[in-house]
């Protein structure tokens, strides 16, 4: 058990996963490029990882995981995150799946998947499989593309449709047709090795596909479920909340570590073709560096400060609202076009040096890579701005932006 002042990860609490992720932080750096040849993260490292407790993040306590304030949770993914963004987004993405496994599946679930403790549990969320209704279970089929870091999965976390005698079954809470997640042994799905990718390459986010695969309904939950079967406030986050909070912290963490490269480039003398060594000083470099340090320090603190208020509202045991979820989302949009304008201004400046295989050049590759993905797209600017502009009564957010409150459901 890796050691923070004296006492386990565990023992040290939510305090001591942020000094873990801090002190793991040189040998990730370490090992960046070998978990990019690898096209995952290196035994090594996921040693290391898991030996610190941090796929434990979001997990229950009751199961053996942390149960971390958010606030803690993002400080550790944007630690994780400047050091090498696949580690940071290996970590963030399976602590979804994982905590939303261990707050909201039903017990006889829970007790096998964590039996033996906090297990890594990775997939796809998104409704791309179907699964038919079989007596007390479901027959679950599909393929499912970016699967993030699924290679270093025992269980897999897939949505999908659920359909019965041949139709789609609507939930009657939302009138729609029902999605659940599904939480399947890995060895059941077949992994499609297709991970060639500009960014994020050590992530093992592979596709993979399943084909008649019975589960249980005690390993499906909803995948908008707050109202948690164990542990505290935090799972009255939902999946809604974990997500967004993750990618945050990683588009924190990649930005930070290319100023950070870029300031040590133009420190540096001699031997590498760069116009910035020669102009270091240069007073236009200088001007867009400062309003760079600028922007990131201002978006930080706002993720922060909204975190923050989620953080409290959890750990009082209150539902998140509905504009504490808009800032988060906000928040998240803005952090990653600030993340990417970065990320555009290191590669620029640093001329020839960021062609080369470094550091600075994966910080461009991975941001671009993260700027990709569906959660973090301007399009959800708009779901933000009906609700600042008082245009979104009766609505609440779901991962796929805003949609009508389910019949019943308590307003915020």
């Amino acid at each position: 058990m890796l050691k923070v002042q004296g006492k386990s990860v565990f023992e040290a609490g939510s305090p001591g996963s942020i000094a873990a992720a801090h002190a793991l932080a040189p040998t990730l750096r370490h090992y960046a490029e070998a978990n990019e040849q690898a096209g995952r993260l290196t035994n090594e490292v996921m040693g290391l990882l898991q030996e610190a407790g941090l796929f434990g993040l979001l997990a229950a306590r009751s199961v053996g995981g942390l149960e971390a304030e958010p606030v803690v949770a993002l400080e550790v993914y944007e630690a994780l995150s400047e050091a090498d963004a696949a580690a940071g987004w290996v970590v963030m993405a399976c602590n979804v799946s994982i905590g939303s496994a261990s707050g909201y599946l039903p017990d006889a679930g829970a007790r096998e998947v964590f039996g033996a403790g906090v297990p890594i549990i990775a997939g796809n969320g998104g409704p791309f499989g179907r699964a038919d209704v079989d007596g007390e279970g479901f027959r679950l089929s599909g393929q499912w593309s970016y699967g993030s870091g699924v290679l270093h999965a025992s269980w897999i976390h897939s949505g999908a449709r659920v359909f019965e005698n041949g139709k789609p079954r609507i939930d009657p809470r939302t009138g729609q047709p029902e999605v659940r997640t599904f939480i399947v042994p890995a060895a059941k799905a077949k992994l499609l090795g297709n991970w060639d990718v500009v960014g994020l390459r050590a992530t093992g986010s592979v596709d993979y596909e399943m084909t008649d695969v019975f589960v249980p309904e005690a390993f499906t939950h909803s995948p908008d479920a707050n109202m948690p079967e164990r542990g505290g406030g935090l799972y009255r986050l939902g999946i809604v909340g974990m997500a967004p909070l993750g990618h945050t912290a990683v588009a924190l963490g990649v930005a930070r570590r290319a100023l950070s490269e870029l300031a040590d480039l133009a420190d540096s003398s001699g031997g590498r073709p760069s116009r910035l060594m020669i102009q270091g000083g240069d007073a236009p470099f200088q001007e867009s560096f400062g309003l760079a340090e600028a922007q990131l320090r201002a978006a930080r603190s706002l993720c922060y400060e909204v975190w923050q208020d989620i953080s409290d509202t959890v750990g009082s045991g209150e539902a998140v609202s509905t504009r504490q979820y808009t800032l988060a989302r906000l928040s998240l949009i803005h952090a990653t076009n600030v993340a990417a304008d970065i990320c555009t201004f290191s590669h620029k400046t640093a001329g020839g040096v960021s062609l080369r295989n470094t550091a600075l050049q994966r910080c461009f590759r991975d941001m671009f890579a993260a700027t990709q993905h569906r959660l973090v797209s301007n399009f959800f600017a708009r779901d933000c701005a009906q609700d600042l502009l008082g245009l979104a009564e009766n609505k609440v957010w779901a991962i796929r932006g805003l949609v009508d409150r389910p019949a019943g459901a308590a307003p915020l």
